[in-house]
């Protein structure tokens, strides 16, 4: 997968993606990601990117033309058929897992990051395919969104995890939390393992680890419980948890 970001500060990405999992990921040719700054595609002499806003406000709103020649630099120069350009706004749909599956089967992904008092309208309206959000909250720039969506899109490409069981594990994959994990040792200053781990009997730790899931999820995000499709199991271990 190609992934290519529009940001004034690419100097920002070095170190997030510069080591760990997405570093492996470009070293071994699965994921390749640029950066292009748009101020390298504005009109004037002084590489403006920003004007204030018709209709007068406070701040300034990043203009369309440096945005679309920058986006339309990278199409010409690549030539992938699926592909998805998205812009990072607080006021887009709130990013998740099951977008991040979605997004990684998309052969190039555009990200531009937003500054300023935000964009000019017609970048949303006309440039890019979808808004994303992280939160419910501001930040200085799309950079960090643009890292995060990075992140957890690249974690779904085969080959990326260590694992191929790794993602299918993760907390929000399946729509809950994580079950709990734990290793050696067995027993550190009075806290052990719960035994279950230890016994070599898979269908209960199995059980286990789907019962503790939910529990998580029941008690930090019971919002998640009502999204996704529930056993009669699962149904009567939480009507048992909510009772006590």
């Amino acid at each position: 997968m190609r992934i290519d970001i529009i940001s004034l500060f690419p100097e920002m990405f070095g170190g997030p993606f510069g080591g760990s999992i997405i570093k492996r990921a470009v070293d071994k040719g699965i994921l390749d990601i640029r950066i292009t700054n748009p101020r390298d595609f504005a009109y004037d002499k002084h590489k403006q990117v920003d004007d204030s806003p018709f209709g007068g406000g406070s701040g300034m709103v990043l203009k369309p033309e440096p945005m679309f020649r920058a986006v339309q630099a990278v199409r010409e120069n690549t030539a992938y058929a699926k592909r998805r350009i998205l812009l990072m706004c607080p006021s887009g749909k709130t990013f998740s897992q099951d977008k991040a599956k979605q997004l990684a089967g998309y052969e190039q992904l555009i990200l531009i990051c937003g500054h300023y008092e935000g964009f000019d309208a017609r970048i949303t309206q006309y440039l890019a395919d979808e808004a994303l959000s992280v939160g419910d909250y501001v930040l200085t720039g799309g950079e960090l969104p643009a890292m995060i969506v990075t992140d957890a899109v690249s974690r779904m490409l085969p080959g990326v995890l260590g694992s191929e069981e790794s993602a299918s594990t993760d907390s929000f994959y399946e729509g809950i939390l994580e079950f709990p994990q734990y290793t050696r040792p067995r027993e550190y200053e009075g806290m052990p393992v719960p035994e279950v781990l230890l016994s070599g009997d898979h269908a209960r730790i199995r059980q286990w680890r789907r019962r503790e899931a939910l529990r998580l999820t029941l008690s930090n995000r019971p919002d998640l419980l009502r999204k996704i499709e529930l056993s009669e199991a699962d149904r009567a271990f939480l009507a048992e948890l909510q009772k006590n």
